[in-house]
């Protein structure tokens, strides 16, 4: 992307950041193949995921925009990259779950698998040297980590999308487990952003129960690159 002439602004686990512009004010989000887990203690690469991640992320934020949910996608521009407004980020991500899984089972010391009777949203502060520590609203607001209100938009948007997600998993034959959001603020509007990949979301087979998402690689399960495909097959009828 640097011989295209394009500046990085930022590189994470799974994206790069470009400037699209020169004026700062759209990215160019490239999906990258490598893999971690538990902080980054665990680094691997899953063959194609950043093409996957992508063309997933796509479907869905076109998914929630059909449902009333606006995002900072723009557009597609290639396999690998896609078109983002650049917001300014809370740094907090919201994690919503239906059934008990990962840490949440280890917490509240139950099997990994039953259903909540609703969902629960947690908020975790960003920063990878604290391990990105549970927070609640109250810190936001005493920490200065962004509007209350605005943080509160983004957890009532959150379960809106929880509802819309849930459902057409539901009826493609995979439970919704548990997955993470990040929001950012464009000209005063929440939104949604960063990606909706299995990278980011817990989903289960409704049948088997079978794990359909990064939990393969984080466990050392096969069939890594089935489970991101068969995602991909899914959200690609959008």
């Amino acid at each position: 992307m640097e011989e295209r002439g394009l500046r990085k602004v930022y590189e994470g686990k799974a994206k790069i950041l470009y400037d699209y512009n020169g004026s700062g004010d759209k990215l160019i989000a490239y999906f990258k193949d490598d893999a971690t887990a538990f902080n980054g203690q665990k680094k691997g690469t899953i063959i194609n995921k950043g093409e996957y991640n992508n063309a997933i992320s796509v479907s869905l934020f076109k998914l929630l925009k059909n449902n009333g949910i606006e995002s900072h996608f723009i557009e597609k521009l290639s396999d690998r990259e896609m078109l983002v407004h650049n917001l300014k980020m809370f740094p907090v991500e919201f994690v919503v779950r239906n059934y008990t899984a990962g840490s949440l089972a280890k917490r509240m010391r139950v099997e990994e698998g039953v259903k909540l009777l609703s969902p629960v949203v947690e908020l975790y502060f960003k920063n990878d040297e604290l391990g990105d520590p549970m927070i609640n609203e109250t810190y936001v607001e005493a920490f200065d980590l962004g509007k209350i209100e605005d943080v509160l938009e983004a957890k009532d948007t959150a379960i809106k999308i929880n509802e819309i997600l849930k459902n057409f998993f539901d009826k493609n034959g995979l439970l919704l487990v548990d997955y993470k959001l990040e929001f950012g603020v464009l000209n005063g509007k929440t939104m949604l952003a960063d990606e909706i990949t299995p990278d980011t979301m817990r989903l289960w087979d409704k049948v088997t129960l079978e794990k359909v998402d990064k939990d393969r690689f984080r466990r050392d399960l096969d069939g890594v690159e089935d489970a991101y495909k068969r995602i991909y097959n899914i959200t690609s009828k959008i």
